[in-house]
């Protein structure tokens, strides 16, 4: 990432370094690697100096940083080894972050030279003298109470290589007369492009050219200088083919169209991971976690979390980023932030890695192959798709999906080094800097050893290993020998010559398919965010650029919202919610639309701008402005991007000179100390080549720009303006020329379009809310049903917002429909010709002392006293509305109600602020006129049918910011309501209004497709759907409570203080006080659902406290709906069951049942009371036995119904359990049936007493069997039910200790629903059956005293046990 002020780059590669042991410097253990006391000397850290870099300075603003490149070159420091280890050339890249945030790519290669000082021989034979003597002592103390026979191999040199020549203990050991010492050395390259194949290339090549040491006519300055200063860095679009140490290699640069240049392998990455780590990793980076990779290579660590930082884009990782983690800096582990950090560490010291145990933290194994995710880690959306089109992908390239040979690093790395031969052990050993362990004998440490055989070897730049490409060695490169040996062949006429040639094909065919495979797996990536994220920039909140500037918006920035997360969540189906709630608020979304906001002001982001083409791409393809894919879509733009690719690296743009002679006294390499990298001519690496060659640069660039121009267009500059003049022209036809049936003959393909699209987007409704049943009825495929509910209603709102766009005079907003519809309000509101004439708006209002009294309400005058700046009157209007505004007698406006001001479409924020009381004015003259002439009657008007009324509601609605969330909560809302079709019939109406704002061509203008259009919408109105208030939880919505008492003159009224409590499917309300002498209040919560329950009681004070209450209706006033409440029951002491409390279970009331029908029911007493009544008010329905135990069967059938139907197509539990004819219900006919009630002289008898009194005698029971079981040891056997007494002994005293005001008849509903939850109820019907309390207050002719109807209840109860039963927090009232 490159910071802003920093100049990019025209040089390849800025800097060449060497790090390495300080000649002039002694053995200086690297203190800060940790511990080295317990170490072998050769198992330590030392540490390292950059020896010389070069050039001194780089001309861009690219300082050299000494510190950090050693560090990253050598993390562990410098690592001395013997002849015994296996000492392979390695690679790795590493990154430079610098305080603004830009980045430097770096590329080391580390080696291994031999050690000639004597110094540093003799202070590591020191070293490991010290060492020994340490462990002999410490051993000795240890092993003063082992065996005879134990023997430490670590004690004394002898010891070890007598007994266990090869033990790892052996490696650990230097001998200064018999071993050879050899110590770490890096080359490395620095610039600020990420070419990893050229630097991988060059520093091989050029370490390969150190160690042939051959007569050449140039020196390594001559390499070094013609990479650093005559290579240019390609121009975006280009390649550039340059010299590379002996070999030819093409270096290209991405347009800025296409996606960044990467050369990382993404095939190593996904062949070392898997598809589904890959997915859990990708999973974990996205929403920020702190991520540690673990491997034994440095450059896995680099190549792993590359790779998983490329695929994020457009995102980009915006917290710590540390690939290589040095060894000196493990503490930044304990950082409290999100991070990407490598460790690097081997198998056998894998478990000592100290790592934090954090519940945010992934763990990533990168040699084993492994994952270990945070448990509450969400599910990537489409994850099981998104990981079969990457394995597919895989398959398709031969790409193994287990972990790769731990010898692939090394495949890079062909030629070791040449060390001299000591006679000495062979072992097989680890290293520590290689992650390979092979076995090194004598002959194989000889000088003129041999790369190791490539027969088995896989190149990461390759397939599978049974691929037909292979990795092949330039022969030429062995020895002189074979060298020779070659010559000879060539000249015989055995070795073809066209070999070397081939060989060189495909190593670029190599790269090639490299790219290839790395762009494909990168337009997957791509591909799904752009599915995932193409409306994004709907629901981004644009700042007002007239008013505002890029500055005052940075200065702002967190105090203010820039995405309406709400209206954007709404559109997704739910199974990808716990994902994207969480990934909208990380810091790489939020950058995003920071920069989306950002380019209002030309300030345009590279990844942004491709991300968004790619957007409009898909919306082309789709000819749609929001598009909405329900089902997987996969990438298809995988060929069109490779063939660009194909294409660039097809013509090379430009060929950099080949190195030259420079100073004859620097040609030869023979000064150089054999065996040894040498410093480098600092002076001659230093100049700058001369101004022509740089003139020459720019006239290559300027030409190539000409030809590319001419190629593509194949036109001179006059041809071209003309084409483009003629284009234009013919682009759009002039349609205000046509006829009307030549216009819609143009059009007529469009409009066919919609209409299809809309008559199967509704259909797909209709049969997903229909499910199944409607398959089997023939009206769908099998295929529509399961796409969720959610996607389908955002599919619409899509739709819609297409219909509205097409043919617009001229675009006023983000949404066409929304800005049709404040068009439409504002007109309304200046034709209501009931809205009262302010005199404030035609005059200046005049300052007075004293405040005046005007006609409006209070709330209108403060409302206008702000407006005006009046605020001396705002204190004493203040006091009138707080002594005269009374909540509680709140009418609804009607449609000719007063509106508010007129409002442009731009002003939407003012309007959005409107308050619960101007949306549902409280004017109580209005009131009293609607109201019957009986004012003691309570009564329900009705809701206005309105759009400006629903438009009002939603503008209300604080957690909507844009125009495209107003407009799709206003669908939702009609469509809830089953006013949408009539809507929009009534918004289209307006003919005027449609002609000013589009144009003749336009669908909406169209009358047979609109009527055709809105008649399929009118087909949604035979379901119901519920899609605004299961989708918008958290907005505050005010709810209308009528009470009806009974028509009794003694149950009219109550003198206590009553109270009402909601519950729904989304929370429950506390207490809520109901005013003294009113039947009806309105009060504002946040959004409860769909309502289940209501609790009504009251404190049982004043002289008449007894209430008879019949029915209570609850209207949710935004979306109407209404639900009534059946009690006909009393609420009192001393009367009834003497229950201050009702816990009443809600219907939700079917929309064609009009207001004053339903009032007209809530008059009258419930059919069905509720919970339950006394047996001798039951007695009018004698009921049988058979229909007892009919309805029994139903009731439990429909629980059974309601497990076994899909989640979203379930009803209500609770009032399958506590409604009409529910469990509750039956069960109280079943316990009912012969029940001895009544009393001829005390009060009746309840179902509760009858539990209490079993519960009395249960305790006994189990009181006296635990008694005797301490006295004799014995259990009794299961079949006596003693476990289920002891149960419903403790669940009865619980449900008398936690409702004390609960009536009898509500203890009896508590208990049933809570014994079911617990299956309880099968098990206690025996017990009950033997009890003498059963016997005494019931006929023989009742259930619990037939043993065979005892059975029968069993099995149908028993039905409910292969069930969880989770119950409202209403209706348990905390019993756990």
């Amino acid at each position: 990432m490159m910071s802003s002020n920093q100049r990019e780059s025209q040089r390849l590669f800025e800097y060449f370094a060497i790090i390495g042991l300080s000649p002039d410097g002694g053995l200086e253990p690297d203190r800060l690697q940790g511990d080295v006391v317990v170490v072998p000397p050769l198992e330590r850290s030392y540490k390292a100096r950059v020896l010389g870099h070069y050039p001194d300075h780089a001309p861009t603003s690219l300082p050299f940083d000494h510190h950090a490149v050693q560090m990253l070159c050598l993390p562990r420091g410098l690592q001395f080894r013997t002849q015994k280890h296996f000492l392979e050339p390695r690679f790795h890249p590493f990154l430079v972050t610098k305080e603004d945030g830009s980045r430097a790519h770096g590329f080391a290669y580390v080696f291994y030279e031999e050690v000639n000082s004597q110094q540093i021989c003799t202070a590591m034979h020191t070293l490991q003298s010290v060492y020994l003597t340490e462990m002999s002592s410490s051993h000795a103390k240890a092993s003063s109470g082992a065996t005879p026979n134990s023997r430490d191999t670590r004690s004394l040199p002898r010891q070890f290589r007598l007994s266990a020549p090869k033990s790892p203990a052996a490696l650990h050991f230097y001998d200064i007369t018999k071993d050879q010492l050899y110590v770490t050395k890096c080359i490395a390259l620095v610039g600020q492009h990420p070419y990893v194949y050229a630097a991988r290339k060059f520093l091989k090549g050029l370490y390969r050219f150190f160690i042939q040491c051959e007569s050449s006519g140039v020196s390594l300055e001559s390499h070094v200088y013609n990479l650093l200063y005559e290579v240019p860095a390609p121009p975006p679009g280009r390649c550039v083919v340059f010299s590379c140490v002996g070999k030819t290699h093409i270096c290209h640069r991405p347009t800025s169209h296409e996606l960044p240049l990467f050369e990382y392998s993404l095939r190593e990455f996904c062949s070392c991971l898997g598809v589904e780590s890959v997915v859990q990793l990708l999973t974990c980076v996205l929403l920020e976690n702190q991520v540690i990779l673990v491997s034994s290579d440095y450059n896995k660590l680099m190549l792993v979390a590359e790779s998983i930082c490329t695929l994020v884009f457009p995102f980009v990782w915006q917290h710590v980023y540390v690939p290589i983690l040095p060894a000196s800096l493990h503490h930044f582990l304990d950082a409290p932030v999100p991070f990407i950090m490598g460790l690097q560490c081997s198998h056998d010291s894998r478990d000592t890695i100290q790592i934090p145990n954090e519940a945010n933290l992934c763990l990533v194994d990168v040699d084993e192959g492994t994952v270990e995710v945070p448990e509450d880690l969400p599910v990537f959306p489409h994850r099981s798709d998104f990981i079969q089109e990457l394995t597919q992908l895989l398959i398709k390239w031969e790409v193994p999906t287990g972990k790769l040979d731990r010898n692939l690093n090394e495949h890079h790395s062909q030629y070791k080094y040449r060390r001299r031969r000591k006679y000495s052990w062979s072992h097989d050993s680890d290293s520590g800097v290689s992650s390979t362990e092979g076995s090194m004998s004598g002959s194989h440490s000889s000088i003129t050893s041999l790369p190791p055989s490539t027969a088995t070897s896989t190149s990461p730049l390759q397939g599978p290993p049974n691929s037909t490409r292979s990795h092949h060695l330039d022969p030429f490169h062995f020895s002189p020998h074979l060298k020779e040996i070659t010559a000879i062949a060539k000249k015989a006429g055995v070795y073809d010559s066209e070999e070397g040639d081939r060989m060189k094909k495909e190593r670029d065919s190599e790269m090639m398919e490299e790219l290839k495979f790395n762009n494909a797996v990168r337009e997957v990536f791509l591909n799904r965010f752009v599915h995932m994220f193409c409306a994004y920039d709907h629901f981004v909140i644009q700042p007002n650029c007239q008013e505002t500037d890029m500055e005052q918006w940075l200065s702002c920035r967190e105090s203010v919202q820039n995405f309406d997360k709400a209206t954007f969540l709404s559109d997704q189906p739910e199974l990808h919610l716990p994902f994207l709630s969480r990934f909208i608020e990380s810091q790489m979304f939020t950058t995003l639309v920071d920069h989306k906001i950002l380019s209002n002001w030309g300030k345009q982001d590279s990844n942004l701008r491709i991300f968004d083409v790619r957007i409009r791409l898909l919306r082309d393809r789709y000819d749609d402005s929001l598009v909405r894919t329900p089902s997987y879509e996969t990438c298809t733009t995988i060929r069109e991007t490779e063939q660009i690719l194909e294409k660039r690296l097809a013509h090379t743009d430009y060929r950099a000179p080949a190195p030259q002679p420079m100073d004859p006294q620097a040609e030869s390499c023979t000064q150089f100390n054999p065996g040894h990298f040498p410093l480098l001519d600092r002076i001659a690496l230093n100049k700058e080549p001369h101004k022509s060659k740089k003139r020459s640069s720019h006239a290559w660039r300027r030409r190539e720009r000409q030809e590319r121009h001419l190629e593509h267009t194949g036109l001179s500059g006059d041809q071209r303006d003309r084409v483009m003049h003629e284009a234009k022209s013919k682009l759009q036809p002039k349609l205000a020329d046509m006829s009307p049936a030549h216009m819609a003959q143009t059009n007529w393909k469009f409009v066919e379009q919609l209409l299809k699209e809309c008559k199967t987007r509704t259909k797909r409704m209709l049969v997903e809310k229909m499910g199944s049943e409607a398959v089997e009825l023939g009206h769908g495929e099998g295929s529509l049903v399961g796409v969720e509910e959610n996607t389908l209603i955002a599919s619409l709102c899509d739709l819609l917002e297409r219909v509205w766009a097409h043919g617009l005079q001229s675009k006023q907003g983000k949404s066409a429909l929304w800005s049709h519809l404040l068009n439409f309000q504002e007109l309304e509101e200046c034709n209501d010709s009931s809205k009262p004439v302010n005199p404030n708006f035609l005059s200046p209002v005049p300052q007075s002392t004293s405040p005046k009294i005007s006609s409006l309400s209070p709330l209108s005058e403060i409302v206008l006293s702000i407006k005006t700046g009046n605020i001396s009157a705002l204190g004493y209007l203040a006091s009138q509305l707080a002594n005269n505004f009374d909540l509680s007698t709140m009418a609804l406006e009607t449609e000719s109600a007063p509106a508010s001001p007129t409002k442009s479409p731009s002003n939407t924020n003012s309007l959005r602020k409107k308050s619960l009381q101007e949306r549902w004015p409280s004017d109580r003259s209005i009131d009293r006129r609607s109201r019957p002439s009986d004012p003691g009657i309570p009564t329900l008007r009705p809701l206005p049918i309105s759009i400006t009324f629903d438009m009002r509601n939603v503008l209300a609605m604080t957690e909507i910011k844009t125009h495209i969330g107003y407009a799709r909560a206003w669908v939702r809302l009609s469509l809830e309501k089953k006013v949408l079709s009539k809507h929009l019939t009534t918004l289209l109406g307006d003919s005027e209004l449609l002609r000013s704002l589009y144009k003749r061509y336009a669908f909406l203008r169209c009358d047979d497709e609109k009527e055709q259009f809105l008649s399929y919408l009118l087909s949604l109105n035979a379901v119901d759907y519920f899609c605004f208030t299961s989708t918008y939880t958290s907005t505050i919505v005010p709810y209308r409570v009528v009470i009806f008492p009974s028509r009794k003159l003694s149950g009219a009224s109550t003198s206590a203080n009553a109270w009402v409590s909601l519950g729904g499917t989304l929370g429950q309300t506390s207490n809520i006080p109901v005013p003294r002498s009113q039947v009806e209040l309105v009060f504002q919560h946040k959004n409860l659902g769909l309502l289940t329950t209501l609790r009504i009681g009251h404190d049982n004070t004043g002289m008449s406290p007894k209430w008879m209450v019949e029915h209570v209706l609850v209207r949710n006033e935004v979306t109407g709906h209404t639900w009534k409440f059946p009690c006909g029951r009393w609420l009192g002491r001393g009367i009834d069951d003497g229950s201050l409390e009702r816990i009443l279970v809600g219907e939700l009331v079917p929309s064609h049942v009009t207001s004053d029908d339903l009032v007209e029911s809530c008059r009258t007493p419930p059919r069905c009371r509720s919970p339950n009544v006394p047996g001798p008010r039951r007695s009018d329905l004698r009921l049988t036995v058979p229909d007892i135990q009919q309805h029994l069967g139903d009731s439990v059938n429909s629980l059974v119904k309601y497990f076994y139907k899909p989640e979203k197509e379930r009803g209500s539990l609770t009032l399958l359990l506590c409604g009409d004819f529910g469990l509750v219900c039956c069960l109280e006919q079943v316990f009912s049936y012969g029940f001895k009630s009544t009393r001829f002289f005390g009060k009746n008898l309840y179902l509760w007493d009858y539990f209490e009194r079993v519960q009395q005698h249960f305790e006994v029971v189990v009181r006296e069997e635990m008694e005797r079981e301490q006295l004799t040891g014995i259990a009794r056997d299961r079949d006596h039910g003693l476990g289920s007494m002891a149960e419903f002994v403790s669940l009865v005293a619980r449900i008398n200790a936690s409702s004390s005001h609960l009536g009898k008849d509500d203890k009896f509903q508590l208990f049933v629903c809570l014994a079911a939850r617990s299956h309880l109820l099968p098990r206690i019907l025996l017990p009950l059956q033997r009890s003498p309390i059963t016997s005494h207050m019931y006929d023989e002719s009742s259930f619990l005293r037939d043993p065979q109807l005892v059975r029968d209840l069993i099995n149908v109860l028993s039905a409910l046990n292969e069930f969880e039963i989770i119950l409202e927090s209403s209706l348990t009232r905390g019993i756990d």
